[in-house]
């Protein structure tokens, strides 16, 4: 459930919704005369939803590459690739 809190709360009790949002994870809403302004969330969440996003723009990216005929590499040749990077950087150490 939606979490919605006056500004004066941000300026008035600030500690406490800090607290509530390191606690509910979710983010806080804050009004401004009665109307959606900020939105507060601890930075934990914020990081995550960074992570998130990122994640959904290369999903994105790899649709458009599926849907203009990009089928990728084999699986194969992808674990080859990836187990030659790790072996050359246990070489280097």
């Amino acid at each position: 459930m939606a979490i919605i809190k006056p500004i004066s709360d941000l300026r008035n009790k600030s500690n406490e919704i800090s607290e509530m949002a390191h606690a509910m994870q979710e983010p806080i809403y804050i009004t401004k005369n009665g109307e959606g302004d900020l939105v507060v969330m601890s930075i934990q969440e914020y990081r995550k939803l960074e992570r998130r996003l990122d994640l959904f723009a290369k999903l994105s990216v790899a649709q458009a590459q599926w849907d203009e005929g990009d089928r990728g590499r084999p699986y194969q040749d992808v674990m080859k690739s990836i187990r030659k990077r790790i072996d050359e950087r246990k070489s280097n150490c």
